[in-house]
């Protein structure tokens, strides 16, 4: 008889044990996501599970030595559990905060009722009977935390921590039950393995997909300002092109023209010079052509000056028209181009170019090759290639730019048309 009673002591300690060293690694798992990410809620389950690993330990303390302050240790640590799990899971649902002035109240309210239970009830049977009805509670209470979170954001990880609490909760109350028939102990701990693996790749699973929504919704906004400030840097170039054709130039072309009736002609071609390059500088920042025009008439002059100043031969492949391409499209088509062919002549030390444009299947393409010394040498892109980037993603569209397999450097640019942006 003493036999069989050591053989079932040393079963429930392996068993605890057990439980003790996979409740502590997931406490490790969640303080390294912690370290990682500083969510709070993130700190709270570490704290939970680390506190849920004590607790077992103090249990086995207890059954090894019977002494009573290990079983009220337990108590208070179990509350203490029931009390983290709990503001994990509102902490993630729903940002809830805690003052230190009720965590302190809690911690108070769960050491008092412990130590009523334990010495001056002094009934293990009802201390751990009231253990079991205060943790199926709190986790029930998780899990119906986890159900309301699951009926706003609907999610894998939010039914698995729902459903496994629950039945968590409901398996506590088994204890009252199985512990009379000697079947408590191994029985729980099992269990309780199971749930705990459940309920951490639920919880898991919903950290993720929560990270992945952030994410999302930074990147949304994100494109949502890339859009905004490219459209404020047109503005502002069509702004300072304006001033700088409208009140510049025309006070440039009036000193020109009193030059040229008092006959200093010298005087009057240096004016000449100075107008000519504030009108390239208007038209580098806003060409006056896209906008009376249209972007066929833009690129192609587009390219004609760039072929005459840097001698670089190139050639356009474009439809007769392009239909359905939006004004912020144009001009994210247009300054691809510009950028492109400036890469060129900056960088390239080609001979020739091929620009072609084509529209198909709600998709307008835009690739720019040359003949050059191929992809940059650096790592990191170009503020250009980066600017071309921005402009595409904005509008919903891809880039792609590399060298080519017979040399020389690529641009594909691919952007929807219409309402498929």
């Amino acid at each position: 008889m003493y036999s069989h009673a050591v053989n079932r002591t040393t079963m429930e300690l392996s068993a605890l044990a057990f439980q003790t060293v996979v409740t502590a690694l997931l406490a490790l798992v969640y303080y390294g996501l912690w370290r990682h990410r500083r969510a709070p809620y993130d700190a709270t389950w570490a704290m939970a599970w680390a506190s849920y690993a004590a607790r077992l330990a103090l249990i086995s303390a207890y059954i090894v030595t019977r002494n009573e302050l290990w079983l009220f240790l337990h108590q208070v640590v179990t509350g203490l559990v029931a009390l983290l799990l709990l503001y994990a899971a509102l902490q993630f649902s729903r940002q809830v905060r805690w003052s230190r002035r009720t965590l302190a109240a809690l911690t108070a309210a769960v050491v008092a009722s412990s130590y009523l239970l334990v010495y001056g009830i002094h009934n293990f049977v009802i201390g751990g009977t009231f253990s079991a009805l205060l943790l199926s509670a709190v986790t029930l209470w998780t899990g119906f935390v986890f159900w309301s979170y699951r009926a706003r954001a609907p999610s894998g990880g939010a039914t698995l921590l729902a459903v496994g609490f629950t039945l968590w909760g409901l398996h506590h109350l088994d204890y009252p039950l199985l512990r009379p028939l000697g079947t408590g102990v191994l029985f729980g701990v099992f269990a309780d393995v199971l749930f705990i693996i459940v309920t951490a790749i639920g919880a898991l699973f919903l950290v993720l997909n929560h990270d992945r929504r952030t994410l999302e919704s930074r990147r949304a906004q994100l494109e949502q300002l890339t859009r905004l400030l490219l459209t404020a840097q047109e503005d502002e170039r069509r702004r300072i092109a304006r001033e700088l054709h409208d009140e510049a130039g025309q006070i440039l072309t009036a000193v020109k023209i009193d030059l040229d009736l008092a006959g200093r002609r010298d005087s009057s071609e240096l004016v000449a010079r100075a107008l000519a390059q504030v009108r390239n500088l208007s038209n580098l920042l806003r060409p006056t052509v896209l906008d009376d025009l249209g972007l066929l008439p833009a690129i192609r002059s587009l390219i004609e000056d760039f072929s005459i100043r840097t001698h670089i031969e190139t050639h356009l492949e474009a439809p007769p028209e392009l239909r359905g391409v939006r004004p912020d499209q144009q001009v994210a088509i247009y300054r691809i181009v510009q950028e492109g062919l400036t890469n060129v002549a900056r960088h390239a030390g080609a001979s020739q170019v091929r620009v072609r444009l084509a529209a198909a299947d709600d998709l307008v393409q835009l690739e720019i090759q040359d003949d050059g010394r191929g992809a940059p040498g650096t790592v990191t892109p170009s503020l250009g290639l980066l600017g071309m980037h921005e402009r595409v993603s904005a509008l919903g569209g891809t880039l792609e730019t590399g060298g080519n397999g017979g040399g020389g450097f690529r641009i594909l640019a691919c952007i929807p048309l219409g309402s498929a942006a």
